[in-house]
């Protein structure tokens, strides 16, 4: 009896160790379930205010040196999908970006980060803009922990290259999906 409660209790210690971890996190406070018309794109015959979210994260592992942020659209008619925002070189005590940073106008990013070129041709956060009919489309908003506090890359650097070195450098990552769809006018 005096083993087996032994192991039972090995067991759940074991357990609580392994699976009670905290893990790599990724939350914002704007978004829920669908964006709205706050962060639709405000172009391309969308008429939105183009807001990036809040986001926030949390447990990044150890050795993170910087993080990066992307939002890219796999569902976009185009065959490679879209990249909406592209956000790296994000120091290391940062745990969040507020609403409104992919505004590059508004300097909300924090010393050192770049936002480089999404696909619609311009620098920051470019919103939600599915074809119209085209029904809901996902929008992956991901955190990358990178193991190098710079990626080496400038702000006029496309998101096919940024997601090269992000991939060679990630640690961990964390995403939040969020849906839209055009509604007619």
């Amino acid at each position: 009896m005096k083993k087996s409660f032994s192991i039972l209790t090995t067991l759940i210690i074991f357990s609580s160790t392994i699976f009670g971890q905290n893990t790599f996190t990724l939350s914002s406070n704007d978004l829920g379930g669908e964006a709205t018309i706050i962060e639709e794109f405000n172009g391309f015959g969308c008429t939105g205010e183009n807001q990036s979210p809040q986001l926030s994260w949390k447990n990044a592992p150890v050795g993170t040196k910087s993080f990066a942020i992307t939002m890219y659209d796999p569902d976009a008619p185009t065959g490679s999908g879209w990249w909406h925002w592209v956000v790296f070189d994000i120091p290391a005590n940062t745990s969040e970006l507020k609403s409104g940073t992919g505004n590059t106008k508004l300097n909300l990013t924090p010393q050192g980060a770049i936002q480089s070129i999404t696909d619609y041709g311009a620098k920051g956060y470019g919103g939600p803009c599915p074809p119209e009919g085209h029904g809901l489309h996902q929008y992956i908003i991901t955190v990358y922990a990178l193991k190098t506090d710079k990626l080496g890359l400038n702000e006029n650097t496309n998101p096919a290259v940024v997601g090269y070195y992000l991939w060679n450098n990630t640690l961990a990552k964390a995403s939040i999906v969020t849906y839209y769809q055009r509604r007619k006018k």
